[in-house]
């Protein structure tokens, strides 16, 4: 017996959108999402976690109901992640690309579709789409422009993973999607991240939420898409057509498409409840989005509602998210499959490392550091004057093929002897390849140093690319390194990037420098000089 006084109990969250690799089904748990509905993950995570959902050892974590491998053309997105993945080429595969993927154990099929290029044509798109029918499984297309989505609905989708963020929806669109019964995810949170529309500070210090947030997921969710994001994202044309298309009564699912920038998984579907309110939804559309309507559109007949004989998949919380749909943060108990689920273990570890944290920001900067010269490269060779020097870095750890070489020469920026020389090729394939120089500033490669005594790197820098990419590992990010663009000119020239533009950092945790070429591919060589820290 539990007291739920002035409290309303939820069926577990189901997230409609997300991508399921690392920790992300215990993290889901925590924020009381029970299910994970997953667009595109690694066969081997998929096949770890069904196993163990069937074992009945996954009441430490959500449950996953996936895609598995998506559907897209070569070259096309989804296939730049440095992971192998099958690719379809025309709509004469379109029956066997599917059958595969369901032999591999989709649970439905996700389709890529539209801008940016490469992509599969219209053709494939309706072939792909009948494929999954023939073998009654749902199409759930990827398609970020209006145009795209209106080609998709009219090849017969089932679901769209996205809404468009260049157009307010026309009459032939809600027209054709009534009829056809077409369902939407409008994952706002994200198409807000591409948009650079503001996430306020209040959510990340919501009391229901923020014990639960560690340093990493607070980094996440400050990130922003790369610059010069190919996608035409305008938020408030994205809520407008949210606003347009569920007045008109076409099913909304609540999804983030976490954990791309901007988004958490688990936190990021609280975010999203608010934004569908905010776009017109009233609180209990938003809740079923979120609950009832994903389990049924998705054949989930065992949860998604709290009824005799369904799963115990229960989040109690305190206040009425009728009244306020903010009061879903508010959580007094999960339970999975009946199980009283703790988080305490899990607040204890976003404690430790918030511990952790304060404590890097109060180490001593690096011996040798206090004049914030790294290298000027004046003694011949690629060495530093603290830290561990200058080694050549590429994509080739997370998949990629290219190369590079360094190599001090006598060219020196402002009539100095030398200069460090980083020539190679970035190979195609990856969205993010990159081919250049890395300098670690611990003594030992990717532990973290704390350079806040400074507040930005600069250097001087010349070549035969128009841009570089300098590249921060942080500690609480792993591999995984933030970037920003620094153009260059083929005669010396001086950059500056100041900490704060990686992921909002103070520079108390940085594991790693890169300054690379990429992600064009082809050969390159440019030269750098005097870094240092400023």
């Amino acid at each position: 017996v539990v007291d739920g006084t002035g409290k309303t109990l939820l069926p577990g969250l189901i997230d409609a959108h997300v991508h399921v690799y690392g920790k992300a089904l215990e993290q889901a748990l925590v924020f009381g999402v029970t299910t994970e509905i997953d667009m595109f993950t690694v066969l081997s995570v998929l096949r770890e976690a069904r196993d163990r959902q069937a074992a009945g050892k996954s009441l430490d974590r959500a449950d996953i109901v996936s895609a598995g491998t998506l559907v897209t053309a070569p070259g096309g997105h989804g296939s730049e992640y440095g992971v192998p993945i099958p690719t379809i080429r025309n709509a004469d595969e379109a029956q066997a690309f599917v059958d595969a993927r369901i032999d591999e154990g989709a649970d439905f099929i996700k389709i890529i579709y539209g801008p940016p290029p490469p992509a599969i044509d219209r053709a494939t798109l309706a072939a792909v789409i009948a494929a999954a029918h023939a073998r009654g499984k749902l199409a759930v297309v990827h398609a970020l422009s209006y145009a795209s989505a209106l080609e998709a609905v009219k090849a017969g989708a089932d679901v769209l993973a996205h809404v468009f963020a260049d157009k307010v929806p026309e009459k032939e669109f809600i027209d054709l999607a009534i009829k056809n019964r077409v369902v939407l995810i409008p994952t706002l949170t994200v198409i807000g991240s591409l948009a650079g529309h503001p996430l306020k500070e209040s959510f990340l210090k919501d009391p229901g939420l923020a014990p639960f947030l560690a340093p990493a997921d607070l980094g996440q969710f400050k990130l922003t898409f790369p610059a010069g994001y190919s996608l035409q994202a305008d938020y408030d044309t994205a809520a407008k057509a949210v606003r347009v298309l569920s007045s008109a009564g076409i099913p909304i699912l609540a999804g983030t498409d976490a954990p791309n920038p901007g988004t958490v998984h688990g936190a990021s579907l609280h975010l999203e409840l608010e934004r569908l309110v905010a776009a017109g939804l009233a609180p209990a559309r938003a809740l079923a989005a979120a609950t009832a309507l994903p389990a049924a559109v998705f054949g989930l007949k065992d949860r998604g509602r709290i009824a005799p004989g369904l799963r115990a998949d229960l989040v109690l919380v305190a206040g009425n998210p009728l009244e306020d749909i903010r009061a879903t943060r508010a959580i007094e108990g999960i339970w999975k499959a009946g199980v009283r689920f703790d988080r305490g273990p899990y607040r204890n570890e976003v404690e430790r490392l918030k511990a952790e944290e304060a404590k890097l920001k109060k180490a001593a900067p690096p011996p040798g550091s206090e004049s914030g010269l790294i290298s000027d490269f004046e003694d011949g060779t690629a060495g530093s004057r603290f830290g561990l020097g200058w080694a050549v870095s590429t994509d080739a750890y997370a998949g990629g093929k290219s190369k590079a070489a360094l190599k001090v020469v006598e060219d020196g920026a402002d009539g100095s002897r030398r200069s460090l020389s980083v020539s190679g090729e970035v190979a195609p394939g990856l969205s993010y390849a990159w081919s250049g120089a890395i300098f670690f500033p611990s003594s030992v490669p990717f532990a973290p140093a704390n350079l806040s005594h400074k507040t930005e790197l600069v250097f001087r820098a010349k070549g035969d690319v128009k841009t570089l990419q300098v590249m921060v590992n942080l500690k609480d990010r792993g591999f995984i390194p933030l970037t920003v663009p620094a153009r260059i000119r083929a005669d010396w020239g001086e950059l500056a990037i100041p900490f704060k533009a990686f992921g909002n950092s103070d520079g108390s945790s940085i594991t790693a420098i890169t300054i690379a070429a990429g992600p064009e591919p082809g050969p390159f060589a440019f030269q750098i000089d005097d870094v240092r820290l400023r």
